[in-house]
């Protein structure tokens, strides 16, 4: 592969980015945690928000070059 093709394969993740996934981290833990506890109502939500919304929201975001 020459030089294009690799900067094309790579997530260019950044500080946000890296912030964002250790939330999400930190909600799933909490979230298993909770669920440890027989909480049947808030674990689910916490680890919907955080494998559905925080996960690829931190994957996805590019904050705008000025």
């Amino acid at each position: 592969m020459n030089n294009k093709d690799d900067e094309k394969n790579k997530l260019h993740l950044n500080r946000t980015n890296f912030i964002l996934l250790l939330v999400a981290a930190i909600v799933l833990v909490v979230g298993y945690i909770i669920m440890s506890f027989n909480e049947i109502t808030i674990s689910p939500i916490l680890l919907v928000i955080a494998y559905a919304v925080i996960v690829p929201f931190a994957l996805l975001y590019h904050p705008k070059k000025k």
